[in-house]
């Protein structure tokens, strides 16, 4: 064998020394036969490879795609082939496969992957995917092979089930992975065709076949809403659903069982529950899902073997993913899936599964914090922290300082926790961002500071402080977004939630607002956001929040600088009676001739998550006007209370309810004893008689103490 070989070397130097030499094309296409049969033959080592690119480059083996006359008694083929052969064997060298004479060669790989294969032509075929995958391999590569239509023609391939179709599904597995977004934005009918084909096939595989699919279906499941958007798409949903009802209600190995997971949590990440149809099968379905889920995370998370652990990283995420799909159809109201009897069994069986989340967090050491699976169980917990508050309250508290750790370690790094597949995902779609626990963890910690053991053990952890910060990072992302209306965003809902956990603190906790300089630096964030905030009405419930916390704050810190009737004091009180006084207006009274109050036109969508933010805010700016003698002032220049005067004297006071009442009233007796103009504002506007109208007795009697005081008003 040793003999053959070093023959071969020797042919194929004597070639490469006669392609330097030859003289014309036919004294060097005889060499080329050579040297492309010795490549074929496998006989050719990196140097020798080099060695043969030195000799001919990228010029010889275009001109051999482009030409168009093969010698006499060849095939048509002949050249093409020969010059794909050698593109091939330079391939195999990352450098060359990167180099743009490859690149700019995919539309012609594409073309020959679409022509008719005949028995001559499938090695040309097998050196286009080896081309193909190793400009795949390349940095460039994938981007490139998506903007020229290999996408498409991998599709293509792969429907038409010729020569080397699994080696086009292979690719595209490979491409998805790098690129989806890219490649669903292009080429979605192709993409769901493809789809298409794999899901039938699915549904009709009896044998190992079906588990095989499961492994690769995810990957041609898009986040994107192709699917949930016509009736291919939905025809797919359908047929994966009665496929993997069919393989989850049947007696599973481990190795079956979970790809048939990470299928049906591919699914639920890019549909939420819609692919599971409503009535006894879907519920039950879904519960079986869960219950899984729920069965392998505590299989996996309590065994002591961190060897098993990592084997079942993938596996276990995917069964996070349908746990949060249980806690969400567990407190789902409308048009539920699930009915209340096996609500009350998956809460059961999840609470189970957390306490392993939490008993496996427990064990995480310092080293450990980089891993991808760590932020993916900090977050599921997150979901659960965030509605079920009751449960596994004790468990909770000794991890929250962990979990406040944790989420200042990705904080202070901007770390992306991520895996280095997922790194290369990221970076390819443009959006390599830090991995965001907090945001995960916020609605946990609001419902968590409002209880006195877990907010103590927040506090001494310093979460004060982390979260100030936070929320400062998240203005200054939300405050360089656009000003257009848009969905509500992640950065907004966790500045609102933000906002929630501070004002449990200010409310339960105003010593520590008093001596943590955290609240003054909030209080300037909050001076300034605000007036920004509020002209925008499409970002009204931040503005309540912002407002709500920033008068609540101010009680407190009214002794610092930054309140003492500067500019920036005295625009942010100027937005916030902007957004109390603008709550109300007098509408059309349906049962009367009259006029009733009523919530504002600008606030009635937004008034479920701001009235309750608003009576707070009415309360705590009551309390500021006795601390801040320019207060009245702002109120005069925002000519709130002949606006609120003229209200109350046109609407009927049956439509104004008694909780409204005694806000208006708080406000009004505070600015009538602070200010004589605000006095006599509200005496001009027969004050006496609707304080009176509306049994508003401490504004009657401030108003009868300074009666005499009306006269006063013309030279105010």
């Amino acid at each position: 064998m040793a003999s053959d070989s070093g023959d071969g070397h020797a042919t194929l130097k004597r070639c490469l020394g006669v392609l330097r030499d030859a003289r014309n094309d036919s004294e060097q296409f005889a060499a080329l036969l050579l040297v492309t049969k010795a490549v074929r033959a496998g006989e050719v080592d990196a140097k020798t490879r080099r060695q043969i690119f030195d000799a001919i480059g990228f010029t010889f083996p275009t001109r051999l795609l482009l030409s168009r006359q093969p010698p006499a008694g060849c095939s048509p083929h002949t050249f093409r082939a020969l010059g794909l052969t050698l593109l091939a064997c330079f391939c195999t060298d990352p450098e060359l496969a990167g180099h743009s004479q490859i690149l700019n060669k995919i539309p012609t790989f594409n073309d020959i992957l679409l022509s008719p294969c005949d028995p001559d032509s499938t090695s040309m075929v097998d050196d286009v995917y080896q081309c193909l995958s190793a400009v795949l391999a390349t940095a460039r590569g994938p981007r490139e092979l998506v903007t020229k239509g290999t996408v498409s023609a991998l599709c293509q391939a792969y429907l038409n089930g010729g020569h080397g179709s699994d080696r086009a599904l292979t690719l595209l597995v490979g491409l998805l992975a790098i690129a989806e977004a890219k490649c669903w934005q292009r080429d979605a009918p192709q993409l769901l065709a493809v789809l298409s084909k794999l899901s039938g096939d699915f549904l009709k595989a009896e044998d190992m076949t079906k588990f095989e699919l499961c492994e690769v279906l995810p990957h041609f499941i898009p986040l994107s809403p192709p699917l949930t958007e016509n009736s291919q798409g939905s025809e797919c949903l359908s047929r994966l659903y009665k496929g993997l009802a069919d393989v989850l209600g049947s007696k599973l190995s481990q190795s079956q069982r979970d790809p048939a997971l990470k299928l049906a949590a591919s699914l639920v990440q890019a549909c939420g529950a819609e692919w599971i149809p409503a009535g006894s099968a879907g519920s039950k379905f879904l519960a079986l899902l869960v219950n899984l889920a729920c069965v392998e995370v505590r299989l996996t998370l309590e065994e002591p073997d961190p060897v098993e652990v990592e084997g079942k990283k993938e596996v276990v995420t995917g069964c996070y993913v349908l746990m949060e799909m249980g806690i969400q159809e567990c407190l789902r109201e409308e048009n539920p899936l699930l009915e209340n009897v096996q609500k009350m069994q998956l809460l059961r069986i999840m609470e189970e599964a957390f306490g392993a989340v939490i008993f496996y967090l427990r064990q995480v050491k310092q080293e450990e914090l980089q891993d991808p699976f760590i932020f993916a169980s900090v977050r599921v917990l997150g979901a659960w922290m965030a509605e079920e508050t009751s449960s596994l309250k004790q468990e909770i508290c000794e991890l929250l300082p962990f979990l406040v750790d944790y989420a200042r370690k990705l904080f202070k790094e901007g770390s992306p926790a991520l895996s280095p597949p997922q790194a290369e995902l990221v970076s390819t779609e443009g959006s390599a961002l830090p991995q965001d626990a907090l945001r995960f963890l916020l609605p946990g910690f609001c419902h968590l500071t409002a209880e006195d053991r877990p907010r103590d053990i927040l506090i001494s952890e310093g979460a004060a402080a982390l979260l100030c910060e936070y929320f400062l990072q998240q203005w200054e992302v939300l405050a360089s977004e656009s000003t257009a209306p848009a969905p509500l965003t992640s950065t907004e809902m966790s500045l609102q939630t933000t906002c929630g956990v501070f004002l449990n603190l200010v409310v339960t906790a105003p010593d520590l607002v008093r001596r943590d300089k955290t609240f003054s630096s909030l209080m300037d964030v909050l001076l300034k956001a605000l007036p920004l905030l509020l002209p925008q009405k499409h970002h009204l419930v931040l503005a309540a929040n912002i407002a709500t916390l920033g008068l609540m704050l101010a009680r407190i810190l009214s002794g610092s600088a930054a309140l003492q009737g500067t500019r920036s004091a005295k625009e942010f009180f100027g937005a916030a009676i902007r957004f109390l006084s603008q709550a109300h207006s007098a509408q059309a009274d349906p049962s009367s001739d009259g006029l009733a109050l009523a919530v504002s036109p600008a606030y009635g969508s937004a008034w479920d998550d701001i009235q309750e933010l608003w009576f707070l805010g009415m309360q705590a700016l009551a309390g500021c006007i006795p601390l801040f003698p320019w207060l009245p002032h702002a109120a005069l220049q925002a000519h709130w209370l002949q606006g609120l005067s003229q209200l109350l004297s046109r609407v009927t006071p049956a439509s104004v309810d008694l909780e409204l009442v005694t806000a208006f009233q708080a406000v009004l007796v505070e600015l009538a004893r602070a200010s004589e103009q605000c006095r006599d504002v509200i005496l001009s506007h027969h004050g006496t008689e609707w304080a009176n109208l509306y049994g508003m007795a401490a504004l009657e009697q401030c108003l009868a103490e300074q009666g005499g005081s009306s006269s006063t008003l013309g030279g105010k």
